[in-house]
């Protein structure tokens, strides 16, 4: 995967050096008014600190999901080395915090399940989903390219949250009204003869169309039109995250949704042909 040598923070120490050596590099968005997008200042002094921390100390702490406990990180620190991890090689570093914050993330949304357990709401459940879908998004993009989109995350996290949740439900009606045609078993996984033959070997990203601006245009457009979750791996795909890495040390679209490489498969190969089918209607043959 390509990565970037301009990020947004400092690269996280292993040995333990006084913070005063720590420099914590600015925010890269600015407001309407022109002015750069800051972090409040005790966010960078506990940045600063939590830099001279050996990567073990800064991920026992980052586990600690009592607010109230003074060793609590609070996640404008933890998305900032996350970030920043961008610069390192080990991508087993990331997925330490990566795993912790996604965490804090899921548990802060509505569950689609009632407190009993009985029954399920669709529309939480797809609040949930794409709230957390678009914020892995943000995050496995940034792994390629400094994505400012994910500053206001550096100065208020939970607000920003909650804007992405709030864009969450005023979609989710039409997420509850989409006919979804392609479909396989949920309890095999298997796909249906329709989907298998309708995704095949296609692969919108290959096509010597694609320095066609037009096409890309309408393949973005085929995108937007999928379910969350087919979508969600699309934009992983496109950024260059596997599937099933040869390396397991490797982030991979599984390990990153918490979804088995046979479902992850599974939904890639239904967005393939419902992308294939909508790419036909527009005029690709």
């Amino acid at each position: 995967m390509k990565r970037s040598e301009d990020h947004v923070g400092a690269k996280p120490q292993v040995d333990a050096k006084p913070s005063s050596d720590v420099v914590v590099t600015p925010l890269h968005k600015r407001r309407l008014s022109g002015e750069l997008y800051e972090r409040d200042p005790k966010i960078n002094e506990l940045i600063a600190e939590l830099a001279a921390l050996p990567r073990d100390a800064l991920v026992t702490r980052a586990a600690i999901t009592k607010r109230s406990d003074p060793a609590y990180i609070p996640s404008e620190c933890l998305i900032y080395f996350i970030r920043a991890s961008r610069r390192d090689n080990n991508e087993a570093w990331f997925e330490r915090l990566y795993r912790i914050l996604t965490e804090r993330v899921l548990r802060s949304l509505p569950r689609a399940e009632s407190q009993d357990g009985k029954t399920e709401s669709l529309t939480r459940g797809i609040v949930r989903d794409k709230v957390f879908g678009r914020f892995v998004e943000l995050l496995s993009a940034d792994r390629a390219d400094y994505v400012d989109k994910l500053d206001y995350f550096e100065v208020r996290f939970d607000g920003a949250l909650a804007s992405l949740r709030r864009d969450a439900q005023e979609q989710a009606w039409r997420h509850e009204n989409r006919s979804q045609s392609l479909e396989y078993d949920e309890e095999s996984g298997e796909l249906s003869e329709e989907v298998e033959t309708a995704a095949g070997t296609y692969d919108p990203f290959s096509t010597s169309n694609f320095d066609d601006p037009a096409y890309r245009l309408r393949l973005d457009a085929a995108i937007d039109a999928l379910p969350p979750e087919q979508s969600r791996i699309i934009h992983m795909l496109r950024q260059g995250f596997p599937i099933d890495p040869k390396d397991k040390d490797v982030m991979s679209i599984p390990k990153a949704l918490g979804r088995s490489e046979k479902t992850v498969r599974t939904y890639r190969d239904k967005a393939f042909a419902a992308i294939r089918a909508a790419m036909a209607d527009g005029g690709e043959r």
